[in-house]
């Protein structure tokens, strides 16, 4: 009789240690780092995520869009780890409502005229932006980085109003702009050099630099980041050698 209390009682506490060790196994969760990335970063940001997860075992989240909609998302939502939007605008934006930490550059990003390869409205210059019949597609001033800075490079060459007339879209984020000059729904826009590093069907025409803007790409972590350290490794990792070099990979031109 002792005998079977006994294998009874082994048995209900091997169950209960089993199911401890259940539970502790559910609740065990892989930490993740939420990054705020400007759209036009994509691509070398993907790489270094993957790097860094290989290296650290950390799951890195990605927000894509515009650097104003995710400026606003980090300022609504109090969340997220990282940031690091299309131009240092938008991190003075946010270091001004007390967002983000110390800021580190990583790359330039320049602004060139693309058109179709077979250049249709045979345009040469900013300054046939401005042509009858021309059809123009811009970002959205408000909402991405390369919106704000064509209007400021078109304002400079005296040109905006004119240019607007033309206009037939404006697309939130930088990427969408290439699709309209990809499937010939517009004859000229304004976008970032290192976009286009892949793409085909399209011609670029660089902006001299005297009548050009080109815009510095910040990094910085989230004041209100729950992975502080994590989220200062991720900014360095960005910023080191190896983390620039892929920028560079992908059509970027770096900061040293």
């Amino acid at each position: 009789m002792d005998k079977i209390k006994t294998i009874i009682c082994f048995t209900m506490i091997s169950i209960l240690l089993l199911g401890c060790s259940s539970i502790k196994q559910d609740n065990v969760q892989t930490k993740t780092l939420q990054v705020y990335s400007g759209a036009g970063l994509r691509k070398p940001m993907d790489e270094l995520g993957k790097i860094f997860k290989e290296k650290y075992n950390i799951e890195v989240q990605y927000t894509y869009g515009g650097s104003a909609q995710i400026l606003s998302q980090i300022e609504l939502s109090r969340k997220g780890d990282v940031f690091i939007p299309g131009s240092s605008f938008y991190y003075e934006e946010a270091d001004k409502k007390g967002l983000v930490g110390e800021r580190y550059n990583v790359a330039y990003h320049i602004p060139v005229l693309v058109v179709p390869k077979n250049n249709p409205a045979e345009i040469k210059s900013i300054k046939d932006l401005g042509k009858e019949d021309v059809k123009v597609v811009l970002g959205d001033e408000k909402a991405c980085a390369i919106g704000k800075v064509s209007r400021k490079i078109l304002e400079k060459e005296h040109l905006y109003e004119k240019v607007s007339k033309n206009k037939v879209a404006s697309t939130a984020t930088v990427n969408e702009l290439l699709v309209y000059i990809s499937m010939k729904q517009a004859d000229a826009t304004i976008m970032w050099e290192d976009n286009l590093n892949d793409a085909e069907d399209v011609k670029i025409i660089e902006i001299p630099k005297e009548k050009n803007i080109i815009k510095t790409i910040p990094i910085s972590t989230i004041r209100n980041s729950l992975n502080k350290d994590l989220a200062q490794e991720f900014v360095d990792f960005v910023v080191s050698h190896k983390g620039k070099n892929i920028f560079e990979k992908y059509g970027f031109q770096i900061i040293d």
